[in-house]
């Protein structure tokens, strides 16, 4: 069945819906008048027949419950994989009130005024989403089932989107057996509880109930409406004047520190983002408890593309696992907010040299990489860039020229919709969120140059000073090397200036006994060298301690890589082939040959004294300018594209992509190497004193990096 196939209701489905109905009416008049209701099928209706979504009308239709009908929700709430008879079939729309209601298959359609809306999916009926509730009573806000249909299809697992999105011959395999009197009457008292203004306070966002008709265990989750729902969902268009960014004060938190407010202060529950119904961040949140270093959490949510559809992890590292959540979810929002428009219309499709004639600011992306001709040879669908090739573009900001400037979408959103539209594919490098826009603006720009100056030492084989973790005044960098060193792994880092006087960190666990897991890397970049080293601690403790039993696992595809390099295809793969221990010698340009001599190791001062790094001001906006004032007195440029969704300018957040043309791009995948193609490669190490010529395709390491 094709992708924007129509949908078509599931007679049986229909039944059950209008019986749900009929008793559910029945049951509520012992409340007293009965509200209109909305009932129906999960998972039948078209929740991204718009596209939005990418799936260019996705039939949401098909599905499974049922027998074997699993979902893979996580949490032991399962919310979806159902059992016994009542399996999903192709799409219905029926409402089964009296009212007149309409289907959520139109996009436009709407569920009548004071409607509850009531869905079932297998064992589990999902009712709401409810107003929040304030002193008792049922407050306004924006509750829209449209949204939550589409965020529960969202969390469903892989195979089951697969199944109800592009899936064909789905049927109904018979009357659900979950909806009895009991249940049913379960259901009544708690719309009629709700409606009478009980149930659980959750803050300003709308709430939604999960009923488990087997057991009739209620669970309760806060509801984030969908950025992109075609009901009620609103976008601004991308104009040059709303580009336009003014940098402004932003005090500290405390001297030293590069954010204007504790993440304690952002209003970042992980239940809203991160549960089975309607998670906007996926369906759970797990916490590493293999993890012997940091208190690691993983979260992960699922987008599609087409017929692609993306698995996008994110995740937390820090000392204790309530941090790790929040942050794990800063990230998540970062990344959902990067990978295409939510709160923006694209508002110019054109070629390169259309706009230049017309006298448009334009930023070539040939300047950022482009993939090898070799490449799109071996893949024909992802038809090369030329500057006459009509492509979407999105507006930005130049800090550097103070004026709008258009960008290709592909470069800043890294998931727009179409693979064949992507002639690069890009990654989070350069996006970050902050609690103001310097803050973020400030935080992208250290991860673009953070990766750069990497990719220069990796590819350009540099042997630069090493750090000594010793004369670290914090604490808990200290302590966690040493902890480090329990495990069996030194913590080695590096002074990675390259270009810039900011500090860039990388940092490298490597195994004493040059066993399995036998090295990682990590890095960090900052105005604060410290910062930056422990940043590139955190990545390398997380990943060190887990790596000897992943390597194990995984020995056998690790190394068919390590014989073919054009093996290492997924991001995963660059960091995880190094666990093996004959891959070592390719980094030993940079820790030298087990037992050879070493240099010696330089303290902080040694290093970061005497004014070589550029000074820290109190405020966010005065460092900021110090960097870009670095960055483009090498001749770059530093352009900025707010990002931000609207659920993130309501916690005081600010997503922006960062972009600096010309300097090296971090790609995945052996063959997606767009850095290997670029002049800088081969002349920066020149320019910055570490060589004494241009390096020439023969000098560069041969090896994928190894970047986590």
């Amino acid at each position: 069945m094709p992708v924007d196939a129509p949908v078509r209701e599931a007679p049986v489905l229909s039944r059950t819906a209008h019986a749900l109905a009929a008793a559910l009416r029945e049951a509520l008049a012992g409340y007293g008048t009965p509200p209109p209701l909305d009932v129906a099928p999960l998972g039948v209706r078209d929740a991204f027949a718009d596209g939005a979504d990418g799936a260019g009308g996705a039939g949401g239709a098909g599905g499974a419950g049922g027998a074997g009908g699993a979902d893979g929700a996580g949490g032991a709430e399962g919310a979806g994989g159902a059992g016994g008879a009542g399996e999903v079939g192709e799409a219905g729309g029926a409402d089964g009130a009296d009212e007149p209601m309409g289907s959520s298959a139109d996009p436009g359609s709407s569920v009548a005024p004071g409607a509850v809306p009531v869905r079932f999916y297998g064992r589990h009926a999902v009712v709401g989403p409810f107003a929040p509730l304030a002193s008792g009573k049922r407050d306004g806000g924006r509750v829209c089932v449209r949204c939550l249909e589409r965020r529960w299809q969202a969390v469903r697992s892989v195979a089951l989107r697969e199944a109800l999105e592009l899936g064909s011959g789905t049927r109904a395999a018979g009357e659900s057996p979950y909806p009895t009197p009991f249940a049913v009457h379960a259901l009544a008292g708690l719309v009629a509880a709700r409606l009478a203004g009980a149930g659980p306070r959750t803050g300003t966002r709308p709430a939604v109930h999960l009923v488990d008709l087997e057991t009739l265990t209620v669970r309760h989750y806060p509801f984030v409406p969908d950025p992109e729902c075609p009901r009620c969902g609103t976008s601004e268009q991308d104009t040059a004047e709303a580009a336009e960014l003014v940098l402004g004060p932003a005090p500290k938190r405390r001297p030293g520190g590069f954010r204007v407010r504790d993440i304690e202060a952002y209003d970042l529950p992980v239940e809203p983002y991160a549960n089975p119904v309607c998670g906007s961040l996926g369906p759970s949140v797990v916490q590493d408890v293999s993890s012997t270093s940091t208190s690691a959490t993983i979260g992960c949510f699922s987008m599609r593309s087409g017929e692609y559809l993306r698995e996008t992890f994110w995740g937390g590292h820090a000392d204790t696992y309530a941090e790790s959540m929040r942050i794990g979810v800063l990230e998540g929002l970062e990344r959902y907010a990067g990978m295409r428009p939510r709160a923006k219309r694209a508002g110019t499709t054109d070629s390169l040299n259309a706009l230049r004639a017309r006298g448009e600011h334009a930023l070539d992306p040939r300047v950022c990489g482009l993939y090898s001709d070799a490449f799109h040879r071996a893949n024909p669908r992802v038809a090369p860039f030329t500057p006459d090739r009509p492509v979407p573009w999105v507006q930005g900001w130049s800090l550097r020229d103070r004026r709008t400037i258009l960008v290709p979408e592909v470069l800043t959103y890294y998931h727009t919709p179409g693979l064949e539209n992507r002639f690069v594919q890009e990654s989070s490098n350069g996006c970050a969120s902050g609690g103001c826009l310097e803050e973020a603006v400030y935080c992208g720009l250290m991860e673009v140059v953070e990766r750069d100056a990497f990719l220069l030492t990796w590819y350009g084989r540099a042997a630069l000073p090493e750090i000594d973790p010793a004369t670290s005044r914090r604490p808990a960098t200290r302590q966690m090397i040493d902890r480090l060193e329990m495990y069996g792994y030194e913590a080695r880092f590096f002074d990675t200036r390259i270009t810039f006087p900011i500090p860039v960190v990388t940092g490298v666990a490597v195994r004493r006994d040059g066993g399995p897991g036998l090295m990682c890397f990590g890095a960090g970049a900052g105005l604060d060298p410290e910062a930056g080293l422990a940043g590139a601690l955190c990545e390398i403790a997380t990943d060190a301690v887990n790596l000897p039993r992943r390597t194990e696992r995984d020995r056998d595809r690790l190394r068919a890589m390590a014989a073919d390099f054009d093996r290492v295809e997924a991001l995963h793969d660059h960091p995880l082939v190094y666990g093996l221990p004959e891959m070592g010698h390719h980094a030993h340009f940079l820790i030298g040959e087990p037992g050879a001599p070493r240099p010696p190791k330089r303290s902080f001062d040694e290093l970061y004294g005497n004014g070589s790094v550029p000074p820290v001001s109190d405020d966010l906006r005065e460092d900021l300018n110090r960097c870009v004032d670095a960055v483009t007195a090498a001749g770059f440029d530093v352009v900025v594209v707010d990002q931000t969704m609207p659920e993130q300018r309501e916690l005081g957040l600010t997503t922006v992509s960062v972009l600096v043309p010309g300097l090296l791009p971090i790609d995945f995948g052996r063959s997606r190497q767009r850095a290997l193609g670029m002049d800088r490669l081969r002349t920066a190490l020149r320019a910055a004193g570490l060589r004494d010529r241009d390096l020439t395709d023969a000098d560069l390491n041969p090896a994928p990096h190894p970047f986590p």
